[in-house]
């Protein structure tokens, strides 16, 4: 592949102004809970998302993705289609009145680890570094959640944005995502054999969290905590409490107040309880909240099964995409090997290590 300055010359005829990137993000306890002011324990990964851009004096924008090898053409105050919306939506809520030259690459594979969180946060960071926009990192990520809401049509919680910005790949963050209070907090580890590892399979099954249940599964939440008189399902910490619900709100609740309960849990859990509570919350996504996918399913029960494996589930918003293990310490390749070739019927690939 070529370098990332000769890639934008040979798209642009020049040299970028200025290059950002921003990681993608690997969940691992605390899913679909932060659109209800929960708790999440999120990670970086290695792989990030890249955005050089320079303004071209012209009346449109001119975007180019390296990974489709395509240019899109967007008039200034328009948004497009495509992958447009990302950028031109950033743009907007910056404040940019410019037309750009945008040259956008990704290795953050798309499905259940923040490929747009991080696309959002990379161009973000390149206009403020352009332009010298007096935003923090926490603006940041709170002007991408805006992105998808207003541009993407993805009614997402903050967590993916926020672990673009302010996560690393030796930590867990744990945020508050009523309050954004945040922490970064060491792996879990085994007494024997030290701190584990995370290792993250892609289970090959795609998917497009706006063509996907991610708004219904939203909205059913919120009107779970309607229902119950609370401003967010954060609030409820009685399970009992849900038996005034009918029967599926009810397991969408459950879901949502089971895995704030296990992520609390989580903070100052050894590996092996914190593999059980994993195991927990992909069992609680895949029947209350019913958001996982028969192929991935399968990928999470060989993962748990292996005697190397503290714990596995779904990450991400579910409906295809990846999933997540924590691992004996110096394990995790030989794991994936174990695993990935007894997996059938997709083509799943180790993603992290």
């Amino acid at each position: 592949m070529t370098t990332e300055r000769s890639s934008f010359e040979s798209v642009f005829g020049t040299a970028p102004e200025v290059t950002a990137r921003a990681p993608g993000r690997v969940n691992l306890l605390g899913e679909h809970t932060d659109y209800q002011g929960g708790f999440v324990l999120p990670a970086a990964i290695p792989q990030q998302a890249t955005v050089s851009l320079r303004r071209n004096g012209g009346g449109e924008h001119r975007l180019y993705s390296a990974n489709l090898n395509q240019t899109l053409t967007v008039p200034l105050g328009e948004v497009g289609t495509g992958f447009a919306p990302y950028l031109t939506g950033s743009m907007a809520l910056s404040g940019v009145e410019d037309a750009l030259d945008i040259w956008v690459w990704s290795d953050v594979p798309s499905g259940g680890l923040s490929s747009s969180a991080a696309l959002e946060l990379a161009t973000l960071r390149a206009l403020r570094e352009l332009y010298g926009l007096p935003l923090n990192d926490v603006e940041l990520a709170l002007l991408g959640q805006k992105v998808e809401h207003e541009y993407v049509g993805v009614m997402c919680g903050i967590m993916d944005q926020m672990a673009s910005s302010l996560a690393d790949t030796w930590h867990m963050l744990f945020l508050d995502t009523r309050s954004l209070e945040r922490r970064k907090l060491p792996l879990p580890a085994d007494p024997l054999s030290g701190t584990a590892q995370v290792l993250v399979l892609d289970s090959g099954v795609p998917r497009r969290l706006a063509e996907s249940g991610y708004n219904e599964r939203r909205a059913q939440v919120e009107e779970a905590s309607r229902l119950l008189g609370v401003p967010q399902l954060r609030d409820v910490t009685d399970l009992s409490m849900l038996s005034v619900l009918p029967e599926l709100l009810h397991r969408r609740a459950h879901h949502v107040i089971s895995e704030n309960a296990r992520v609390l849990e989580a903070l100052d859990a050894d590996a092996a309880r914190f593999g059980t509570l994993m195991n927990a919350s992909h069992a609680s996504l895949r029947d209350d909240y019913e958001v996982s996918h028969p192929q991935v399913d399968v990928l999470v029960a060989l993962l748990q099964a292996h005697p190397q494996v503290y714990g596995a589930r779904m990450t991400g918003a579910g409906f295809g995409g990846a999933v997540v293990a924590l691992v004996r310490a110096g394990q995790a390749a030989q794991v994936a090997d174990s695993v990935l070739a007894q997996y059938t019927g997709a083509e799943g690939r180790m993603v992290v290590p």
